[in-house]
């Protein structure tokens, strides 16, 4: 290689190096993603069948603003919220929690649940998420969830369920788990609730 080509391609070679320093493509991940799993799963090679009328429909629920995001809400107090830094969730928490309800249901052999967005004449389940995150007074683990239930012959039947656990810190290692738990809680009340 003659030295004019050598000095042709280290030029930009240089000032490709020199910005890999200043610019980042995408951004960093987080130490930690959290993610919802059922302690109760049905078993392999459990089936169930029907029509999407006689179903069980799991709607993805709403959020509330400090739920609605991937981040993990700290209610600093009854006005203040903040973010746990170096985690997120691997999904929206609400398709999460979705999820979690109809395996809970598919454990507990409630029929044929179907996770679906569309309207249905079956039996359908939803509401608001309100709180799945910590609280920093009570140092706990919150999961709150406004549920409804539209029944078939057009009847709504709403409850509110929430599960605590207390003396949790607000480091991945400690909320990841102490969320689990919580929902899990919720997500049987709901099956309970639901017959």
């Amino acid at each position: 290689m003659s030295a004019r080509m050598i000095r042709t391609f280290a030029a930009p070679l240089v000032l490709l190096a020199a910005l890999g320093g200043c610019v980042s493509i995408g951004a960093k991940p987080p130490g930690t993603l959290l993610s919802l799993t059922p302690e109760a799963e049905p078993a392999v090679g459990t089936s169930s069948s029907g029509t999407l009328a006689d179903a069980t429909v799991v709607l993805e629920p709403q959020a509330a603003a400090p739920v609605s995001v991937l981040r993990i809400p700290v209610q600093i107090d009854a006005a203040n919220v903040a973010y746990i830094k170096g985690t997120q969730w691997v999904e929206r928490p609400t398709r999460a929690f979705q999820h979690l309800i109809a395996e809970t249901l598919r454990a507990r052999g409630k029929g044929l649940v179907v996770e679906t967005d569309r309207s249905t004449s079956g039996t359908r389940i939803s509401g608001r998420l309100l709180a799945m995150g910590f609280d920093a007074p009570t140092r706990s683990a919150v999961v709150r969830f406004d549920a409804m239930k539209w029944l078939p012959d057009g009847r709504i039947e709403t409850r509110r369920f929430e599960n605590t656990v207390p003396g949790v810190g607000p480091a991945p290692g400690e909320i990841g788990p102490a969320l689990n738990r919580a929902a899990n809680k919720v997500a049987g009340e709901i099956a309970d609730w639901i017959g």
